[in-house]
């Protein structure tokens, strides 16, 4: 008998033992959680796809399993992207009563209008209209390109010039908007060898939020665009612009009929949400919000976002983000082990289609499952899995966005970390939505390294020790938020928008664009920075800028290109729509 008394108390201690290690942050576990997000069978967790589905699915499994109560659908928060390009079986290209092939003699661009389109061609250099102080250059100025097909080379005629002032104006979107400011039919792009030794297509773009132009795009091989030159051939036309530095522009006399189809497919994807109510009878009717994006790169490729775009291979995203969405299933099966000490409740969401522009965040604070109000603080995670073993820095951004912020993470015990702080709310992660919504916002990582946004992110270079002591610190803050008696009090702390690295752009309006795909034709603004010219004329979040001096915008890419030719201290007109009412702002940069 005294045997068996002694056999069941080392089962119950071994038991108790194994309860409460399961209730800590470990880094057996967090390497668990990673391994599996970033395995090579989860193909990059690229949104709307069925690797995508499994990883939240595992991620609701880990939250329900932890204790947490699952929203929306089974946890689940849906919302469609644009998954995908492709080119419908009807394209076709005739010229002198000769059908041309797509892909092997044509290819269409995926911002193309479709349709079928018919007329006369000109041809228009580098199809630049620049008038810049300097800069001057017009390709249009001895041509009428009103229902036309315009042919323009690619590239610039600096072609080695990393400092160039043609380089904002090179690309096909800008060159697409100036031919349809000039009345063009639609644009065909050609490819000089010392542009493109091979006169390869482009490819379709693996889409990131992409919005179509109003007219048809496509490029063309240099061998067919010779035979509707005639009088020179492409090459020699790049070289005598490249050479001379002057513009060349001619009448073709020739007629060309295109067909042109390409196709964004759809796919519907989604947030993973999971809730614990607070112990507080008041305070549990405040929420803080504990974030992470689950979705990756796929399989890379072409307009992916991958810094190895000629690399078709899974993008295993291991730091960025499985170890953040590591860390909140860790957080939230601690808190919820000690959930009778949690007075506010906590709300975890795995957000999806970050890497598209933070349309899981975005999706959520439009369409939140809580009021926004009573969120009163957000964390985010994002790259926590490559903590230099050396410096231990942990940066945390959104530490300006309220008062009492710095003064709480310094309060923390963080010996065996290194803080680094930020103060500016918007970043290039989910914590941004929640700051553009006037939300006090945490934003921790352990920084960038070479193997970002490469098939290289995988499992075998993450810090697991690292992560742990990452993990460690942000259950401690995450406890101070749910159990401070007063909440944080929300503060501005830079703008709320995305500052343009653009070598071009000399103004901004101080707005955050709506970088998805847009229902209207327009460009939404998602928020408005006090102080900056586009608040001080008026404009307000929602508002739909529609042109820009009288020139048409609709989509994020002609408002950028709309941003280039504008100058400081300049007084614009931009048309908007507010409230299904059209109005004018007078705005001066």
């Amino acid at each position: 008998m005294k045997i068996k008394s002694v056999l069941i108390v080392i089962f119950f201690l071994v038991l108790a033992n194994f309860s409460k290690a399961q209730k800590e942050i470990t880094q057996e576990e967090l390497n668990q959680h990673v391994s599996f997000l970033a395995s090579d069978a989860l193909k990059g967790r690229k949104p709307g796809t069925i690797e995508s589905n499994k990883a939240a699915e595992y991620i609701a499994k880990e939250l329900k399993k932890s204790g947490l109560k699952l929203l929306g659908t089974k946890g689940f928060q849906y919302f469609e992207v644009t998954s995908g390009v492709e080119l419908n079986p009807n394209n076709s290209l005739v010229f002198n009563d000769i059908t041309y092939i797509v892909k092997n003699d044509f290819m269409p661009l995926s911002f193309s209008q479709n349709g079928t389109f018919e007329g006369e061609v000109v041809f228009a250099g580098y199809g630049f209209d620049i008038n810049e102080e300097k800069l001057k250059w017009n390709d249009y100025q001895d041509i009428d390109a009103k229902g036309k097909w315009v042919i323009v080379l690619q590239g610039d005629p600096e072609p080695t010039n990393r400092n160039s002032l043609f380089i904002p104006y090179s690309n096909t979107r800008s060159k697409t908007l100036t031919a349809k400011d000039k009345g063009a039919l639609g644009v065909i792009f050609v490819s000089g060898k010392i542009h493109n030794e091979k006169d390869e297509l482009t490819p379709l773009d693996n889409p990131r939020g992409l919005s179509k132009a109003s007219l048809p795009a496509f490029e063309l091989k240099r061998e067919i665009a010779n035979k509707i030159l005639a009088s020179k051939t492409v090459d020699e036309i790049e070289a005598e612009i490249n050479s001379t530095s002057k513009t060349i522009s001619f009448v073709c006399n020739k007629t060309l009929k295109a067909t042109v189809n390409v196709d964004f497919t759809k796919a519907k994807t989604q947030n993973v949400v999971a809730y614990l109510e607070g112990s507080d009878a008041k305070l549990k009717n405040e929420i803080v919000v504990i974030g992470a994006h689950y979705d990756h790169l796929g399989m890379g490729g072409f307009g992916s976002g991958s810094r190895t775009p000629d690399t078709t291979a899974v993008h295993n995203g291991a730091d960025d983000n499985a170890s953040g969405v590591a860390g909140i299933i860790e957080l939230a099966e601690k808190i919820a082990a000690n959930k009778k000490q949690m007075k506010r409740s906590l709300l975890v969401i795995a957000f999806d289609a970050e890497e598209m522009g933070l349309l899981g965040s975005k999706f959520y604070t439009e369409n939140p499952l809580f009021e926004l109000s009573k969120v009163k603080a957000m964390i985010n995670l994002d790259m926590i899995g490559r903590l230099d073993k050396d410096t231990k820095k942990l940066s945390i951004g959104g530490t300006g966005t309220s008062a009492e912020t710095e003064t709480l993470l310094n309060s923390i015990e963080h010996s065996n970390l290194e803080l680094s702080f930020s103060k500016e709310g918007f970043g290039p992660s989910d914590h941004a939505s929640f700051y553009a919504n006037n939300i006090p916002v945490f934003f921790l990582s352990s920084g960038a390294h070479p193997d970002y946004h490469t098939p290289k992110d995988d499992v075998e270079y993450i810090n697991f020790e690292g992560m742990k002591a990452i993990g460690d610190y942000s259950y401690e803050l995450l406890a101070s938020l749910l159990n401070k008696s007063e909440s944080l009090v929300f503060q501005e702390a830079g703008p709320k928008t995305a500052q343009s690295s653009s070598r071009g752009l000399k103004v901004t309006l101080g707005i955050m664009p709506a970088f998805g795909e847009s229902k209207t034709s327009g460009l939404g603004v998602d928020a408005v920075t006090p102080g900056r010219p586009a608040h001080k004329a008026g404009m307000l979040k929602g508002d739909i800028i529609t042109a820009i001096n009288g020139k048409e915008v609709t989509n994020v890419y002609d408002y950028m290109n709309r941003l280039q030719t504008l100058k400081l201290g300049e007084t614009i007109s931009v048309d908007i729509i507010r409230n299904n009412e059209k109005m004018i702002l007078l705005i001066q940069l």
